[in-house]
């Protein structure tokens, strides 16, 4: 079937969901392709030249359907970081998509009357804008490391993806959460020659962020997050180790940024200790609510904190932040993943609603991406069609509804929610949603 089809009787199927939305869930799910000429044209005669716009940054996970060394020279260095849908058949209002490499993609990027436009197959869906190179992204800091390794941008200007320890502490099979790349994405990367610094440093940070900030940026919020640290990491535990970016951060840049913190679940304590440093949204990410599923899935967190309590202690961190500054992510799809997962729709759905109502009933409200089965992982070779899009779209109406049942505002931290304004980019939860209104609130 073409994805046409398929997306038309999606539509028909799910009519309270944006048609961005829909369209944008397929596209994650199974990635893209990009023909030479979407990324290389012809200049004034001197031969080839890349269109100058903002590259894959590779910001902490490869995102990507196929290895490197499977990629062409043209893909693997300069794909688009992201990409926005406008017009074309269903009219669309402007949809951010993150760019997921697969050269076998039904989807595929290509010039067509003077422009770029997605295509499945030939025929064209809708046009494709890149965004432009950030000025800052041509900057270096003395050692000559570019600025955008240290500081990449993502979701269209908007937040500053800072990933400052490149690998994760939970290693091997049977401590690696088995959806998740970090470690052989790093391996990978700096196989390819990509500059990838394995531990950035403070000092790293904050000269990059000098640069950010000389260049007039307009963006608005940054990330601290990497790897677990289950020991110690340059003499640190986890909580000194993340707390110190935090604190340099808004010691130099008082107010500048929505200050976020992606890490494991700590102890109060320590949530109080990074509530102190300076952040305003603490993401301690759950990834899949299932309580037999989580171990087998991640071995890891399990082992090293285990499910009931990583739950408490986010349900903790709310009276710490404020519910609504907690922030858990799950990755969305992986409930259906083999040997373990479900096999049924419905059954995923009834499973991840149940953690989505526990979360939401206490005004803690979850946020998800949507998989990507990366090779090199245990789920993504097994699974390398990912989840079905009917899951991703009942999911999506599932957290709408929930939502709005609970009288929660989108979560902050993401920019504007709705079609032609989200720009959260690994996922359309953004995408489906409207600014609650006043009334409701008071509710």
């Amino acid at each position: 079937m073409r994805r046409i089809d398929e997306l038309e009787a999606q539509f028909a199927r799910h009519p309270t969901l944006p048609r961005e939305a829909v369209l944008k869930a397929d596209l994650l799910r199974t990635g893209i392709c990009f023909d030479e000429r979407a990324l290389i044209h012809a200049d004034d005669g001197e031969g080839a030249s890349v269109r100058e716009h903002q590259p894959k940054s590779y910001f902490i996970f490869s995102f990507d359907m196929v290895r490197q060394q499977q990629l062409d020279e043209t893909q693997k260095w300069h794909a688009p970081e992201e990409i926005a849908l406008t017009g074309g058949r269903w009219n669309l209002q402007r949809t951010i998509v993150s760019t997921r490499l697969n050269p076998s993609s039904p989807y595929r990027v290509a010039p067509r009357d003077g422009a770029l436009w997605l295509h499945d197959g030939e025929e064209p869906l809708a046009e494709v804008g890149l965004h432009d190179l950030p000025p800052y992204y041509r900057a270096k800091l003395p050692d000559g490391r570019p600025v955008a390794e240290i500081t990449p941008t993502i979701e269209w200007g908007y937040l500053l993806y800072l990933t400052v320890f490149r690998v994760c502490q939970y290693f091997g099979a049977h401590e690696e959460c088995q959806f998740c790349d970090i470690n052989n994405n790093y391996r990978q990367q700096i196989q390819e020659g990509r500059p990838y610094t394995g531990v950035k440093s403070v000092a790293d940070i904050l000269a990059a962020l000098e640069a950010v900030d000389a260049s007039g940026s307009e963006s608005l919020a940054y990330t601290i997050t990497g790897g677990s640290v289950t020991s110690t990491l340059q003499g640190k535990n986890e909580v000194e180790f993340y707390s110190q970016y935090v604190e340099a951060i808004e010691s130099r840049f008082p107010g500048r940024w929505i200050s976020k913190v992606v890490t494991q679940a700590w102890p109060v304590a320590d949530v109080k200790r990074l509530k102190a440093a300076g952040a305003q949204i603490y993401h301690p990410n759950y990834e899949i609510w299932d309580a037999g599923l989580f171990p087998k899935i991640c071995p890891g967190k399990d082992r090293y904190v285990g499910r009931d309590e990583w739950i408490r202690r986010i349900v903790d961190a709310a009276e710490v932040f404020g519910p609504a500054y907690v922030i858990p992510n799950f990755v969305a799809g992986i409930e259906m993943a083999q040997p373990h997962g479900y096999t049924e729709v419905e059954e995923a759905i009834r499973s991840t609603a149940e953690g989505l109502e526990f979360f939401m009933s206490k005004g803690i409200t979850p946020r998800f991406t949507t998989w990507c089965p990366e090779p090199m992982t245990p789920l993504g070779d097994a699974n390398p069609e990912g989840a079905p899009l009917e899951y991703h779209l009942r999911l999506l109406e599932t957290y709408r509804d929930t939502l709005h049942a609970y009288r929660l505002a989108p979560p902050p931290g993401y920019g504007e929610p709705g079609p032609g304004k989200a720009v959260f980019s690994v996922s359309p939860f953004m995408d489906v949603l409207a600014p609650i209104s006043a009334d409701a609130a008071a509710v």
